[in-house]
């Protein structure tokens, strides 16, 4: 399989196109009659809509879902059920057969490194966001090593509030760790994010308002006790179990 790490080591002095970089490593598959499999990092339905919907046709693609910055626990378990309700959608739809990975909720793991970091405080995309994205990238390039995937990735730079070159930058970073290929990409190039909202429409998919991290929610003033009430209610219909 490409290794996108030394092309974009011949792209110097200059900012990385990372959509265009998937784009050669695709045709590359398919030159190569390749068809590999990727263990994609999702934080939420709406990433993986898009995603999914152009990934799926090159590749045999699992979504991993490894959030344990998200809270309270009532949001984590809606988010987690909308992205499966999605893939069950989304498979049934279109023919396609995306798995489901579910990584162990581990809250106090998230906020102790944020705490031990001292980043409590640092605004939305800053420092503490760089830490969040290692540490699922972490997640996920392990996962995708010990289960033997060609490819590990994230949904995350479809959105526009995200830093795609900063995400990309650490997935290239994390494969020297782990020896597993990372898959860059800028998933909200080419109407990519405009075509993730479509899909929302289309398949009511729950929409959250915040990323989910305790301290950005109260930056922002999020009335998390709405939220967990929100959410209590969406689990007690979907009969799901805190």
């Amino acid at each position: 399989m490409l290794d996108a790490a030394k092309m974009i080591e011949k792209l110097t002095n200059q900012t990385v196109n990372y959509d265009s970089v998937l784009r050669k490593v695709i045709k590359d598959w398919q030159n190569n009659n390749q068809r590999p499999k990727i263990l994609l990092h999702s934080c939420c339905a709406p990433c993986s809509t898009y995603t999914l919907e152009f990934l799926t046709d090159f590749a045999d693609v699992t979504i991993y879902f490894a959030n344990s910055n998200i809270y309270p626990r009532s949001e984590y378990l809606r988010r987690a059920k909308v992205q499966q309700e999605f893939i069950s959608q989304f498979n049934y739809q279109t023919g396609k057969n995306v798995g489901y990975i579910e990584a162990d909720y581990q809250p106090n793991e998230f906020i102790k490194m944020v705490q031990a970091q001292g980043l409590q405080n640092e605004p939305e995309k800053g420092k503490r966001c760089t830490a969040c994205f290692q540490m699922r990238l972490d997640l996920v390039a392990d996962e995708a090593l010990t289960r033997g995937f060609d490819y590990f990735g994230s949904a995350l730079t479809i959105s526009p509030q995200k830093n795609a070159q900063l995400i990309n930058q650490i997935g290239l970073d994390v494969q020297k760790i782990y020896q597993v290929n990372y898959l860059p990409s800028d998933f909200k190039k080419n109407g990519g994010y405009q075509r993730s909202i479509e899909m929302c429409r289309t398949y009511d998919i729950y929409r959250q308002c915040y990323c989910g991290c305790v301290f950005a929610a109260k930056q922002q003033e999020i009335d998390l006790k709405v939220i967990n009430q929100e959410a209590k209610k969406f689990n007690e219909n979907r009969m799901i179990i805190e």
